[in-house]
C-alpha cells in the first residue's frame, strides 16, 4: 500500500511549503496535519480531497503509483474513510478476516 503521508510531504517540499503553509492552503488545522505524522495515521478521504485542492491535483493523482491514474468508486472512498479510523490493531484485524474469506 502506498505511503500517503510520505506523498502528501513530497508534494509539499516541492511546493516548498511547510506543515502550517499546507494548513492555510488547505483549510486544514496545522495540529490536524502534525498528529498525522505523529501518529502515524491515514487522513480521512474529506481531509485528502482538501489536501488535494490545495496542490491541485485529484485523488486519483495522489494515489497513483508512478503515472497510472487511480480512480475510486464511492464505495471505495468509503471503505478508505473508514479505515483510516481503524487503529493498527484494528487494521491487522480486518487483514486477518478477509485472508479467511
Amino acid at each position: 500500500m502506498k505511503d500517503i503521508l510520505a506523498t502528501i510531504t513530497k508534494y509539499r517540499e516541492e511546493r516548498g511549503w511547510t506543515e502550517y503553509q499546507l494548513a492555510e492552503h488547505s483549510g486544514l488545522p496545522q495540529s490536524t496535519i502534525s498528529s498525522w505524522y505523529r501518529k502515524n495515521m491515514i487522513p480521512t478521504i474529506s481531509s485528502l480531497e482538501k489536501i488535494c485542492s490545495a496542490f491541485g491535483i485529484t485523488l486519483s493523482q495522489l494515489f497513483a503509483e508512478g503515472d497510472a491514474a487511480v480512480s475510486l468508486t464511492a464505495p471505495q472512498k468509503k471503505l478508505l474513510d473508514r479505515w483510516s479510523r481503524l487503529s493498527e490493531e484494528q487494521q491487522n484485524a480486518v487483514f486477518l478476516l478477509i485472508d479467511k474469506m
